[in-house]
């Protein structure tokens, strides 16, 4: 019998942080879709600190209208202006188990527009 959906995106998970973690000066973009919403991070593993953070359930998000992959893209955005504000250009991203198709792909794409190097 193979992998359930979930272990099958724990062992990614486990397998992408083994590689890569995040310092001051480039800190890892941490992925979380759930089913109805999506959040990203800037987090610094030497400290263990978030350094900045974004999500579609923020205020100035309330009120977009549009499908989750269009709202995802603001979320990349955000995080963009959120690491400029903090003096972060370069990130190294983590998708966090997730394929990187959807709703990540557009948040990561987000984040490239908005002018984020990953």
């Amino acid at each position: 019998m193979g992998l359930s959906k979930t272990e099958r995106k724990y062992r990614i998970r486990r397998r992408i942080r083994k590689v890569s973690s995040g310092t001051a000066e480039r800190p890892r973009l941490s992925v979380f879709r759930s089913n109805s919403e999506i959040y990203a991070q800037l987090i610094d593993d030497v400290k263990g600190v978030t350094l900045a953070s974004a999500s579609s359930k923020d205020k100035d998000m309330a009120s977009v209208k549009g499908n989750k992959t269009e709202i995802a893209a603001l979320v990349g955005k955000a995080i963009a202006e959120k690491s400029k504000k903090v003096g972060i250009e370069k990130v190294a991203f983590d998708r966090g188990g997730n394929l990187y198709h959807g709703r990540v792909k557009s948040l990561a794409e987000g984040a490239r527009e908005a002018g984020l190097k990953f």
